[in-house]
């Protein structure tokens, strides 16, 4: 069994069995009923890239196009603006957490990364030390979040190294997340920073290294029970899905577009199923 999807089994049942009720939860229903959740801490995934091992699990599909379109929107687009994600990306999904009338989801994920010029720092100092141990993107900040209203980010903190293998350069990542719905967001979240890696990996010419994924708060939310046990029902896939970035070496990360990546040998069970979402 393929490593993702064996994590991705390990994690449903470690929730279902031994983890524990939230208390004081936050997110509700569109019904406005509150959304429980069962969680466990500490949650660590190690995928190494290089060997073929991507974070994408086959027991359901996953929307990859759409989640690579919004990690654009995010750091390059680098704005919170929805007309931007909506008309140019096709993306429709992040209306739910429109900050009152105003078009925008506050300043927080792309409006942060102009603000601060995360990428514009973090492309200059790989570009200057590759072997530099700061090279860190972190959407965490606490002045943006009292100067608006608007969903606190999730995966928050991204840290790149590089490592020297024989003639080779490869870049490794490291996502940390808050907070991480199991069954949704799981591997749309962890592939999202997977094709991060690759764009900034292929801005310098490197190659793509280890990816490890660390969620403080992993869970599944009460009335995804059903939807859990069917997903443990399935029987993975055969097939070793692989995401591509078909660029040349050296392409400015600005320049790489959605149509650019491939995800080769994905064939998910089907059908696929439906989740009524926590805001």
């Amino acid at each position: 069994m393929r490593k993702a999807d064996k994590i991705f089994i390990d994690n449903i049942n470690n929730i279902l069995e031994h983890g524990v009720w939230s208390e004081n939860a936050r997110p509700k229903y569109k019904s406005g009923v509150t959304a429980n959740s069962k969680y466990i801490t500490g949650a660590f995934a190690e995928y190494d890239l290089s060997k073929g091992e991507f974070p994408i699990t086959t027991l359901r599909p996953i929307a990859i196009k759409s989640a690579i379109k919004e990690l654009l929107w995010i750091y390059q687009e680098q704005t919170s603006d929805l007309d931007v994600l909506e008309n140019k990306y096709g993306v429709k999904y992040w209306s739910e957490w429109e900050v009152g009338d105003s078009g925008n989801i506050g300043l927080r994920y792309g409006a942060t990364v102009k603000k601060h010029d995360i990428m514009g720092k973090l492309l200059d100092g790989l570009a200057k030390n590759p072997w530099n141990r700061r090279n860190i993107i972190n959407l965490w900040q606490y002045a943006d979040f009292e100067a608006s209203e608007g969903l606190l980010p999730c995966a928050f903190m991204t840290m790149f190294d590089v490592r020297r293998v024989g003639d080779d350069l490869f870049l490794d990542a490291t996502l940390t997340q808050r907070s991480n719905d199991m069954l949704v967001a799981h591997h749309i979240n962890a592939m999202q920073y997977v094709a991060l890696q690759m764009m900034i990996a292929k801005h310098f010419g490197w190659k793509i290294g280890k990816f490890f994924y660390f969620v403080n708060n992993l869970h599944i939310y009460d009335n995804q029970f059903d939807n859990a046990r069917e997903l443990l029902s399935r029987t993975p896939s055969e097939k070793n899905p692989i995401l591509k970035l078909n660029v040349p070496d050296g392409t400015d990360f600005f320049d790489i577009k959605p149509e650019d990546f491939e995800l080769v040998d994905y064939e998910p069970v089907k059908p696929q199923l439906t989740f009524d979402l926590a805001i």
